[in-house]
């Protein structure tokens, strides 16, 4: 029984040594984009984005050595784990981070770039049945709200950020903000976000903007029509 225990132990260390060493980007970027992150052995222990990944990893290895069926029951079993749904032919890209993380669906041809990070409810998938590449590929340095859907064989450009429950069904140009249903660029800059910016509560409300011109155009009208009254009224 003490055997038994100590050998428990022994590769518990082991694995979370192993973890350390090859996931040691993502969970500096779990620390870097996470203000709740406080310690390493929480992130290790309670992370269900990286814990998906690690399954991912897994059953990405399996999948590109054409092993039938063991990659998508693994991918199974880390989603009944994790919530998060990882098709094993996904690619994904260095210090990727998924914050909360239930309900995530990543598609099987989605290609995912470097420091791109997902929030809870985000879908990468298909729109029908045609085979191929059905998948969004997805820039480097994007974050995708809460909720949000990119849907098709689109690409995504570097340094963009979708809003929440955004709808994304056409491609993206890089440095761009996208909010709406369907998808509306709202924003398109010619340089670089000033690293990685995690506020997609605060973009631009295109419907909000609209209504406001509209007012602004009706107040100005009013004001013609009252001077035009004054100066008939002479």
């Amino acid at each position: 029984m003490i055997e038994l225990f100590l050998g428990l132990v022994i590769a518990f260390i082991v694995g979370i040594l192993a973890i350390s060493v090859l996931f040691r980007e993502e969970i500096q970027a779990t620390f870097e984009r996470d203000p709740a992150a406080t310690n390493f052995f929480e992130v290790v222990l309670t992370y269900s984005g990286l814990h998906a990944l690690i399954f991912h990893q897994i059953a990405h290895g399996l999948y590109l050595c054409k092993i039938p069926f063991f990659p998508r029951w693994l991918s199974q079993v880390g989603r009944s784990f994790t919530g998060i749904e990882i098709h094993p032919g996904a690619k994904i890209g260095r210090r990727f981070f998924i914050d909360h993380g239930m309900g995530v669906v990543i598609g099987e041809t989605a290609e995912i770039g470097d420091d791109v990070t997902l929030y809870q409810g985000v879908t990468l998938g298909g729109t029908g049945k045609e085979r191929g590449k059905r998948h969004p590929t997805i820039g480097n340095n994007v974050v995708i709200g809460t909720g949000a859907k990119v849907l098709g064989n689109i690409k995504i450009g570097d340094n963009t950020q979708i809003g929440a429950n955004a709808v994304v069904i056409r491609d993206v140009p890089p440095h761009s903000t996208v909010v709406g249903v369907p998808g509306r660029i709202v924003k398109t800059a010619g340089k670089n976000f000033p690293g990685i910016n995690l506020d997609h509560t605060n973009l631009p409300d295109p419907m909000a903007q609209a209504l406001e011109r509209l007012q602004h155009e009706i107040d100005a009208i009013e004001h013609h029509m009252k001077e035009w009254r004054k100066g008939a009224g002479k």
